[in-house]
């Protein structure tokens, strides 16, 4: 398989520039690229403003000192605005050269020009021609029917404008070239070129190319070359495109691979195309599959050594006791958690190591994680029974119920704190996902779809909510997970299409990125029948808390990386929501949201979550309604924002972004907790950060919504602490009654412990020693396995600063 094709190497996409450039007839564009602190790149052309309030297009140099602290950068589809304190470069890069096919269209030169885009009702699909039908909503003219076309076509966007019609209007917005279906695209584009002609043929072939459309571009280049026998030289051209399509592949199995999807990965590189592909990549595929075969491997061995090593006890009553344990261990181990078997098997062929110890680093391991392996079988065996009192615990609703599991935990040797924190974060969720219903056989479930339900605040009705699973999803991996909330005008399913894609009916699954790179998606139905507005309440905070924390007693999820997103009203609650919490989430994405309310009021909280906002250029007042929080958070240090503005474009969903949007997401996770922290409240339940959870706010800072706005004057309770003293946490706060949560990566316990609660100093204060029942309760309530807390404590305080 490798000779044939070995002298081939690894061919980029400048190589195929430089080939083909005299051929091609290039156009070159501008280009500038950003490196953010964040990680982030962005290519466009560069600009600064002081304000999103200030014309970008008037963005040039100044006289006197320079106070414009937004960067933005324009690729012609959106600008994308960040902080200059959130720069680590920006340098010109190259000329890029890149492809562009306009469409001939009777474009609107009419004197009306679209200034606001209204709400989109419908839109009809691009028809061969470029042209579609969008309907919008306009407040106190009713539906207006748009006729658009396509009139320029590039490897990133697509210029969309208004044409000729019996109202026409001027309109030019755009969208990015990977929303056109793939059909309706190569239709377009063939009925733009003389297909008699081999330049006009090649320049599709250059579009296709520099959209990372490989395969698209290769069967366009060899039917080229089949009509025109004279450019037959091209045919190093279409192997290089060959080659380029085989390092893409390369790139999404492993993408699959990171996303704990390995029987697609498999599956993809046992089907690895090897046709004149270049030897080193096919060798990759060799050891990627090597690779597979060794962790299999590996696996079976750690089955014949617990064998090996259950028959080599002389006692028949201990390894009786064994032997279903060591059953139990091997039904639940796989690729997800062989890590956990590090210390046996690097110690199982150690002679002076007797078998019931090796025996014990392995159940102690596969039940509390690598590096945690205990020599002493009878711990280990009291972990084992520890772990199934803990699920019950956990599972339990009763008060009666948990009181007599905690005390059969507490007579286990392995019932101590330090044991079962690492049991709580290596074991699987403690409920289980309940199964729907049986379906007609007409009927098609979604497979990893599930609907589920979660008690709400006293007297209010269950919250239901949404969640899809990634592909091969396995309870023993960690997922990151998103919480989507929608509109007035959608619903959590179609949230859930929005992030995982469609479910595709002949592939039997999703296709959209969420699926593809290994996310949950939890999609709560967050509001009343017919609400049309958010209205920042405690029933609607609950809605959305819940649903996660329920999910993460289910669902085996990463809760450093869990990410909060809405659109339009959604996006509204999404924005107070990440505000109120800021401990909660590893990064908020509101889309198409408004500032209102408690958002102007709690802005500062904002250095503690990463915001990434998506807007359109034409949504309205929507930016004068924003601009004053979000200049805040672009000309002040110590906030990790972007604003992404997409060009000629109103109130939408704006799919478009979703890539980008994951690549954020993946440079992005929750410290937990912070060194130090500031955070406002103006509501009672907005009351807990971290590590501390506060009551008995001053009345006079509390503004429920009913009675918003605040009378003058009224300013949020202010809490900083600090845990990056030594031994010692710092607490100030307006607040009453204060509980402290204490955990081993915030204070030493063997150490003297001191806690300061406005300027009051309580040494090994009660509480202050870890407790197995205070562990459980909180894992058991906020659902965070990762971080649970070991001890708390609770204070009065004299009121502090506001």
């Amino acid at each position: 398989m490798l000779g044939s094709s070995s002298a081939l190497r690894p061919i980029s996409l400048g190589f195929i520039a430089s080939c083909c450039l005299a051929i091609f007839g290039w156009k070159s564009v501008y280009s500038a690229e950003a490196v953010l602190k964040n990680g982030m790149r962005i290519s466009g052309r560069a600009g600064k403003i002081g304000s999103l309030m200030q014309n970008p297009n008037h963005s040039g140099e100044r006289g006197g000192v320079d106070v414009r602290l937004i960067f933005f950068l324009n690729d012609e589809l959106r600008r994308t605005y960040f902080s200059s304190y959130q720069r680590q470069e920006i340098h010109e890069s190259e000329p890029t050269r890149i492809e562009r096919i306009t469409i001939d269209q009777r474009v609107s030169d009419g004197e009306k020009r679209v200034a606001a885009v209204g709400t989109i009702t419908k839109t009809t699909p691009w028809d061969e021609f470029g042209r579609r039908v969008l309907t919008m909503s306009v407040k106190g003219r009713g539906q207006i029917h748009i006729i658009q076309g396509i009139t320029e076509i590039t490897p990133n966007w697509t210029k969309v404008e208004g044409l000729v019609s019996e109202r026409p209007v001027t309109w030019d917005m755009r969208i990015a070239t990977s929303s056109i279906p793939r059909g309706i695209l190569s239709e377009i584009l063939m009925r733009q070129i003389n297909a008699d002609e081999a330049n006009d043929r090649l320049r599709i072939v250059r579009l296709y190319t520099q959209a990372k459309r490989y395969a698209d571009a290769r069967a366009e280049l060899d039917d080229v070359i089949r009509q025109f026998p004279e450019l037959h030289a091209l045919t190093k051209q279409s192997q290089a495109l060959r080659q380029l399509g085989a390092d893409k592949l390369i790139g999404d199995i492993q993408l699959r691979k990171n996303a704990g999807q390995h029987e697609m990965a498999i599956f993809m590189l046992s089907n690895f195309p090897d046709e004149k592909i270049a030897g080193e990549t096919l060798l990759r595929v060799r050891q990627m599959l090597d690779e597979y075969g060794e962790t299999r491997a590996l696996g079976k061995r750690v089955h014949t050594l617990l064998d090996t090593h259950l028959n080599e006890l002389e006692d028949a009553a201990l390894r009786g006791r064994l032997q279903p344990v060591c059953d139990q261990l091997k039904q639940e181990l796989n690729i997800h958690n062989l890590d956990r078997m590090a210390d046996y098997l690097r110690l199982a062929d150690d002679e002076k190591m007797a078998s019931q110890q090796k025996l014990s680093l392995a159940i102690s391991g596969w039940l509390m994680g690598g590096g945690s392996g205990q020599e002493n079988l009878t711990v280990s065996l009291s972990l084992f029974e520890v772990r199934e009192l803990v699920r019950q615990y956990l599972a339990a609703e009763r008060i009666n119920e948990r009181a007599e599991i905690l005390e059969k935990i507490r007579g286990q040797e392995g019932g101590a704190p330090q044991y079962v924190a690492g049991i709580v974060q290596s074991m699987r969720p403690p409920l289980e996902i309940p199964q729907p219903e049986q379906l007609d056989a007409d009927d098609e479930r979604i497979p990893g779809l599930v609907e589920l339900k979660v008690s709400g605040l006293t007297g209010q009705s269950d919250i239901e909510y949404v969640v899809q699973l990634p592909p091969e999803y396995d309870p023993s991996r960690r997922y990151p997970a998103i919480v989507t909330l929608h509109s007035a005008s959608t619903t959590p399913h179609l949230q859930i299409d929005w992030w995982a894609g469609p479910y595709d009916s002949e592939r039997k699954m999703r296709l959209g990125q969420a699926t593809r790179q290994g996310y949950v998606v939890i999609a709560p139905r967050w509001t009343r029948p017919h609400q049309m507005t958010y209205e920042f309440s405690a029933r609607e905070h609950a809605a959305v808390l819940f649903s996660l924390r329920d999910a993460c007693r289910r669902i085996s999820i990463d809760t450093d990386r869990v990410y909060l997103s809405g659109h339009s009203m959604g996006g509204d609650a999404c924005w107070d929501l990440g505000l109120a919490h800021p401990d909660m989430w590893a990064g908020m994405i509101p889309i198409v949201a408004t500032s209102d309310k408690y958002v102007a009021r709690y802005w500062e909280n904002a250095r503690h979550v990463p915001m990434y906002f998506v807007m359109g250029e034409l949504d309205g007042n929507k930016l004068t309604r924003n601009v004053r929080d979000l200049d805040r958070y672009l000309t002040k240090n110590g906030f990790d924002c972007m604003v992404v503005e997409y060009l000629g474009r109103g109130h939408e969903h704006f799919q478009d972004e979703i890539h980008r949007i994951f690549q954020w997401m993946g440079l992005r996770k929750r410290e937990f907790p912070p060194p130090s922290f500031e955070c406002y409240s103006m509501r009672p339940w907005d009351n807990f950060f971290w590590w501390v959870e506060l009551d008995e706010y001053p009345g006079r800072s509390m503004v429920v919504p009913v009675h918003w706005p605040p009378a003058g004057g009224v300013r949020p309770v202010l809490t900083s602490g600090s845990s990056e003293r030594g031994n010692q946490l710092w607490l100030r706060t307006g607040a009453g009654r204060v509980t402290v949560w204490l955990s081993p990566n915030m204070v030493n316990f063997e150490r003297r412990i001191t806690v300061s609660v406005n300027g009051r100093n309580h040494v090994n204060p009660e509480g202050a020693t870890p407790d197995t029942e205070v562990l459980l309760e909180d894992v058991r309530t906020r659902g965070d396995r990762q971080h649970p807390f070991w001890a708390k404590m609770q204070f009065r305080s004299a009121r502090g600063r506001r």
